[in-house]
């Protein structure tokens, strides 16, 4: 017998970058060494202090449900958080911690869009943005954004697309997967729109060049998505929050009680730990990071791939290869199979990066050499 699935199921996509880590753990398991330039995972162990608080959290006892918006302590550490790099002014009470930010979006998008609202969503913009917005009801509007301009949306754009069904416009900055971060008088100009803003701000922390700015600077009418999984190396604690205006939290926290409970006890611990005590890890990250930006961005362009605008933030770097081959996923797969090297398709964004490729800076620099030393060989095999 036949199980159908329910067409909401069916109409999400594969998550293409995971398709090609999958991929490439087949042929590792084969044998071949194997790079991975594919995901957003930061390499470095999850910081010293953090690990600490959680073995003596557990020790305490801490595996007990918790408020479902989150302790009160760990909320109040991400309002100080707020003041003192932004000056921005919140309470814990516009406060709600979860399981990362994943979740939150789904919660969020639920809350926000009846069926057929519209969110507008930039186009290349991370992978997986669409498809909440559609599980929840709702129709991605997509928002075709220049490769020039970092692939970030300009208020004028936007202007145009606001129609009687727009409950909404979605920014990352810094963004994946262009590594592009939003200047103030950018964010201003997107705050001064006529719908609320939902600022994905979960690579925070890892800017290189200009000032990091969030949305609640300019405007109260957003909410804002964050968490520890970038910038404390932790994606496997998961661990995010999610800031709201006070008049929206309370429908988001019925819905977090009824689908998600609350978040780890313990991991809430550590994430008082990471923005207690571990600024001096995120900068000593962030500081590699940049060391590798720069020599990725630099060997790339040797090679011959455009890179159009040099990214400031996340980890990553969107390169155009469409002088090679316009099917970025046909491209992606024949550099694994033929070199050993993940990167991600640029059509796992959107239309408007295919023919590009995502490379993710998120290992060793040393590795990061050598895939591109088997890339430039692979290219010359091409000639």
């Amino acid at each position: 017998m036949s199980i159908p699935m329910s067409l909401r199921a069916q109409q999400i996509k594969p998550f293409l970058a995971m398709e090609l880590m999958e991929r490439a753990k087949v042929l590792e398991a084969e044998g071949r060494e194997i790079i991975y330039l594919c995901l957003g995972e930061p390499d470095f162990p999850t910081p010293a202090a953090i690990l600490s608080a959680t073995g003596q959290a557990l020790a305490e006892g801490a595996t007990s449900y918790t408020h479902s918006l989150g302790l009160l302590e760990l909320r109040q550490e991400i309002c100080r958080h707020y003041q003192e790099y932004y000056g921005v002014d919140i309470v814990p009470e516009q406060v709600m911690v979860s399981s990362g930010t994943s979740p939150l979006m789904l919660l969020l998008f639920s809350a926000l869009l009846n069926e057929g609202d519209e969110l507008i969503l930039s186009d290349p913009g991370y992978a997986c943005y669409p498809g909440f917005v559609k599980f929840a009801g709702g129709t991605p509007v997509s928002l075709r954004t220049e490769a020039t301009a970092g692939f970030q949306p300009r208020a004028e754009q936007v202007r145009e697309l606001i129609s009687v069904k727009t409950r909404g416009l979605l920014i990352n900055s810094p963004s994946n997967p262009a590594g592009s971060v939003l200047t103030g008088a950018e964010m201003q100009a997107l705050a001064e729109l006529s719908v609320p803003i939902i600022s994905d701000e979960i690579y925070h922390g890892l800017t290189y060049e200009g000032e990091e700015h969030c949305i609640l600077e300019f405007t109260r009418n957003a909410f804002v998505l964050g968490g520890f999984s970038k910038a404390y190396a932790m994606t496997g604690w998961r661990l995010g929050y999610l800031i709201s205006p006070p008049e929206c939290m309370r429908t988001l926290q019925t819905l977090h009680q009824n689908f998600l409970i609350c978040a780890n006890h313990f991991v809430q611990k550590a994430g008082i730990a990471a923005l207690r005590q571990c600024r001096e890890d995120v900068e000593e990250m962030r500081a590699v990071y940049d060391k590798r930006r720069n020599e990725l961005v630099s060997r790339l362009q040797a090679l011959g791939f455009g890179v159009h605008f040099k990214p400031r933030g996340a980890f990553y770097v969107l390169a155009d290869a469409r002088h090679i081959n316009s099917d970025s996923h046909r491209l992606a797969l024949d550099i694994l199979e033929k070199t050993g090297v993940a990167v991600t398709p640029g059509i796992d964004f959107g239309e408007g990066a295919e023919g590009f490729l995502r490379f993710s800076y998120t290992r060793p620099f040393a590795e990061i050499v050598t895939a591109l030393e088997r890339i430039e060989a692979y290219l010359k095999l091409r000639q």
